[in-house]
């Protein structure tokens, strides 16, 4: 008996180690960024009323406008993470070229169970078009940038931007449309019935377990994945795509041991299938796990932006 109450001990340790690495993981990769410096800021404007969340940041470059725009969508496990948190660093390297950032905050699942995270999205998504003239935005060449849960959130927004009932236009400018130009999804998770088992494939240290009632997709939908597989499915990015999506680039590391990289594989073949293989990028990063050095080196920066500048600058 003793034996087995150790074992349990130790499972729900791993569990709640690895809730809090995907809470932490990636908006610690990088320091909170320093945006005194940005001279043209607006910081806490709300995009919605209905939640003290429903708050964004806007930062411009230089310049006359109009810019093309990067929507930063942090991660957290959907239940943390902030749009000034380190994850907003790389974003921010497009005021040097040009791009206004808007960074968002959106109902955590301690506050809203999905699809209220993918509500406030599409709701700031069509904030950033009905103010494109004040804020000197190119309303056509949008771009969601998102980690983890935020790229989850990022390919959402980008495979389902017709699908009414993932929208709730009373959130605010019901007349604008939702849709983005491209999407950049870093290591976000797809299906979640299988990540247990794909985590298990990979066999990677320590692996975070998913099918749990108090695992955060679970949180996320409320229920048990187990219990739910119709609600699993309502939040995989795959379920959506059809063949006008806007192009994605898709990166993940090999190691990642919370969120399996088999997802990101099996989203951008599904996509390539349906929109075309020149609208689609995968790349997976050998040594590296959630988030990682790979990610945010020079050189990969360098490539982010040359595919979004193939998008929104042409």
């Amino acid at each position: 008996m003793k034996n087995f109450q150790c074992k349990i001990h130790f499972l729900l340790s791993l569990i709640m180690l690895g809730i809090l690495a995907s809470t932490s993981a990636f908006a610690q990769e990088s320091r909170k960024p320093n945006i005194d410096q940005i001279k043209q800021k607006w910081l806490d404007i709300a995009y919605a009323a209905i939640s003290k969340a429903q708050k964004l940041d806007v930062y411009l470059p230089e310049g006359d406008g109009p810019f093309p725009v990067i929507l930063s969508i942090h991660g957290g496990a959907f239940k943390g993470g902030d749009k000034r948190d380190g994850q907003l660093t790389p974003m921010l390297e497009g005021l040097k070229r040009g791009y206004a950032v808007v960074s968002i905050n959106y109902r955590l699942s301690p506050e809203a169970i999905f699809p209220a995270q993918l509500y406030d999205v599409k709701a700031a998504v069509r904030w950033i078009r009905a103010n494109a003239k004040q804020y000197k935005f190119n309303q056509d060449k949008i771009a969601a940038w998102g980690g983890s849960a935020g790229g989850t959130l990022a390919a959402l927004v980008g495979t389902s931007g017709n699908v009414k009932e993932l929208e709730d236009l009373t959130l605010g400018n019901p007349s604008q449309s939702s849709c983005v130009q491209a999407v950049v999804d870093w290591f976000g998770p797809t299906d979640f019935l299988k990540m247990d088992e794909q985590l298990k494939e990979s066999k990677v240290k320590n692996p975070q377990i998913h099918s749990v009632p108090d695992s955060p997709e679970s949180e996320l939908i409320g229920k048990n994945l187990a219990d739910a597989p119709e609600l699993v499915k309502a939040v995989n990015p795959e379920t959506y795509i059809t063949p006008d999506d806007p192009p994605f680039l898709i990166q993940h590391g090999l190691i990642d041991h919370l969120v399996p990289y088999q997802g990101s594989v099996n989203l951008a073949s599904k996509l390539s299938t349906i929109i075309g293989k020149q609208k689609v990028t995968l790349e997976l990063f050998e040594n590296n796990g959630h988030g990682g050095p790979a990610f945010t080196t020079a050189q990969n920066i360098y490539k982010v932006f040359a595919f979004l500048d193939q998008y929104l600058k042409h």
